[in-house]
């Protein structure tokens, strides 16, 4: 009786707006899963309210070796396994797909901030479906609804871009002020050079936006996009050199689990959660639901 009446005063109802294609699914996914095993009901929106896909890429890891066009090898991964979703993220994944919300979502045009207790933000770096995400005016405005009403928010990787992009009317970024990680150029770069080997024939896969004719390498990164939005380079956290587990945390390789958050690196600013990369999903999630239950009556 008591257990039921806790989770009923502690559920929150949380906006995860997706891409119709393109998303990550560590990121969505294991959200998706942490959250709602908390207890908190989740509520998707898509651009045209019908259910969106991941990365195929990101899922499976076929595509990002040298042979991933031919058919007899492409099932062989090398760097397709070092880079996509692991097994958590892929059952994560598998049993989002089966969820009635997910299956269902509203449209983006149709959310009402005012109903949801809080946002959360995923990445996803594919240009061909993350830019009408990243770029949505519709998503820029309700951002800023949750800032402006104080509701906990939570952003990560690419999702942080977005909130950078989200205005106060005085043209400030709603992240003006705040504390925020993203994804790292030092990643970004990473991925990047690794595709320019891999995926030969598609060498910007890992960069949403690239440079212009005399903008310097990285300009349009997402850690140096989100730093301009802010009101100090220095609110740009990235891992202290100090941190005990500063290789594992800024390898790129080791992702945290359900049990192990020492690869992860997670900013909390108040009631604004952020992360950087797949690798910190688990903690990120939990962070994010720590938020949410200490906000709870």
């Amino acid at each position: 009786m008591a257990e039921g009446f806790l989770s009923k005063v502690t559920m929150s109802l949380i906006l995860l707006p997706i891409p119709s294609r393109d998303f990550d699914p560590s990121e969505v996914a294991v959200s998706w899963k942490v959250l709602t095993q908390r207890g908190h009901q989740v509520v998707f929106a898509t651009p045209d309210g019908k259910a969106g896909t991941c990365d195929p890429i990101m899922l499976s890891g076929i595509g990002l070796d040298l042979w991933s066009g031919i058919p007899v090898l492409r099932n062989i991964r090398v760097l397709g396994l070092l880079l996509s979703a692991n097994a958590d993220a892929r059952n994560a994944y598998a049993e989002m797909l089966r969820d009635p919300a997910f299956k269902s979502p509203i449209c983006w045009d149709q959310i009402a901030s005012g109903g949801f207790d809080g946002l959360l933000l995923g990445g996803g770096h594919r240009a061909r479906g993350m830019r009408e995400y990243l770029e949505s005016i519709v998503l820029q405005r309700v951002t800023t609804e949750f800032f402006a009403d104080e509701k906990p928010v939570a952003a990560i990787c690419h999702g942080v871009l977005l909130a950078a992009r989200s205005k106060w009317v005085d043209g400030r970024s709603v992240l003006h002020g705040r504390k925020t990680t993203a994804l790292p150029w030092a990643l970004e770069r990473k991925g990047s050079a690794l595709a320019h080997v891999g995926r030969f024939w598609d060498r910007n896969y890992y960069r949403t936006y690239t440079e212009a004719a005399g903008q310097p390498a990285g300009y349009m990164s997402v850690q140096q996009e989100v730093t301009r939005a802010l009101a100090d380079p220095a609110d740009f956290i990235d891992v202290p050199e100090n941190d005990m587990d500063f290789k594992s945390k800024t390898s790129g390789t080791a992702r945290d689990t359900a049990t192990n958050d020492r690869p992860a690196f997670v900013v909390r600013d108040e009631n604004y959660v952020s992360a950087r990369w797949p690798g910190d999903t688990h903690s990120f999630a939990r962070t994010f639901a720590e938020v949410l239950e200490a906000r709870a009556p």
